[in-house]
């Protein structure tokens, strides 16, 4: 078999129920598509390349159906891990809009200090900048907003809306100012009649305390989440396995970050860091929603 035909076999999209797997044509993911793709993965940093048995992009942005020529609406994009991997695989007829979390969410974690936070203030200028020079001559036009202030402009462009290890904070300090909500509220309104809305997300087991599966652990549990996206008029599509590691199973004091890449806990004890390495990165669902 040739290159594109194992790039297309490789595709995996799985059903809501059953989560097996469904023929590579459903997934709207064409031969062409799949070449851009595996194209923009290879012209990424040897840093971003080597997460990719971590992060599995190919595998997940192909469970979505994300395409050359798409606007898609990327929530939290930090750094630009997936951000730059989108302008290259969009291209010159495809959109890039970032996200970021409101400036009122920031103060709440209690450890950034005042200088980031006031730096936060200019972030939209700042990361659609920053992200320009990620194009280079053929890469996506990129625009940014931060949620609560969406422009008008925004509404009912995107093909998709992305939420990658994005929704824990936001539903973390829902109560404190409705975060959570706003930011569903706002990927609904962006995405055009029948979008996709994507999740990966760190995956608490059912049977964690709901207090502990509030998102300040960094773990949701699949059922609330899946109940809350749908009560934002969203419909539940598929889920996908991509991103799974039964390894990963947090005890009700246990934070995401103990796991690698951050390894919090074990910075000062080689045999526990031994242990986190072991287990791997989270266990993360990865979720396909449709608007109503």
């Amino acid at each position: 078999m040739n290159r594109v035909g194992l790039l297309v076999s490789a595709a995996l999209v799985l059903s809501a129920c059953s989560e097996t797997p469904v023929k590579p044509e459903t997934a709207g993911q064409s031969a062409p598509a799949a070449v851009q793709l595996e194209s923009a993965l290879e012209r990424q940093s040897a840093g971003t390349r080597g997460r990719y048995d971590h992060r599995h992009p190919r595998k997940t942005l192909e469970f979505f159906g994300i395409r050359p020529g798409m606007t898609v609406l990327e929530a939290l994009p930090g750094g630009g891990w997936y951000s730059k991997i989108l302008v290259d695989y969009l291209g010159p007829d495809g959109n890039l809009i970032g996200a970021d979390y409101p400036m009122a969410m920031w103060p709440m974690f209690g450890f950034f200090p005042e200088e980031f936070i006031e730096e936060k203030k200019s972030w939209v200028t700042d990361w659609t900048a920053t992200a320009n020079a990620w194009r280079g001559d053929s890469g996506a036009p990129v625009a940014a907003f931060v949620f609560g202030s969406m422009p008008d402009k925004f509404a009912g462009t995107a093909d998709v809306v992305l939420f990658i290890r994005a929704l824990h904070n936001l539903h973390r300090f829902e109560g404190q100012g409705g975060f959570f909500t706003t930011a569903l509220a706002d990927a609904h309104r962006a995405l055009k009649p029948g979008g996709i809305l994507g999740v990966v997300q760190h995956q608490a087991p059912e049977t964690m305390p709901d207090e502990r599966a509030d998102g300040s652990a960094g773990y949701l549990k699949k059922s609330q989440l899946i109940r809350k996206i749908e009560q934002a008029g969203f419909n539940f599509v598929a889920a996908s396995a991509i991103n799974n590691n039964p390894k990963d199973q947090p005890g009700a004091d246990d934070v995401v970050w103990r796991l690698p890449p951050s390894l919090v806990t074990s910075r000062e004890d080689p045999e526990l860091r031994e242990e986190m390495q072991a287990i791997g990165e989270s266990n993360r669902m990865t979720l396909k929603f449709r608007k109503r």
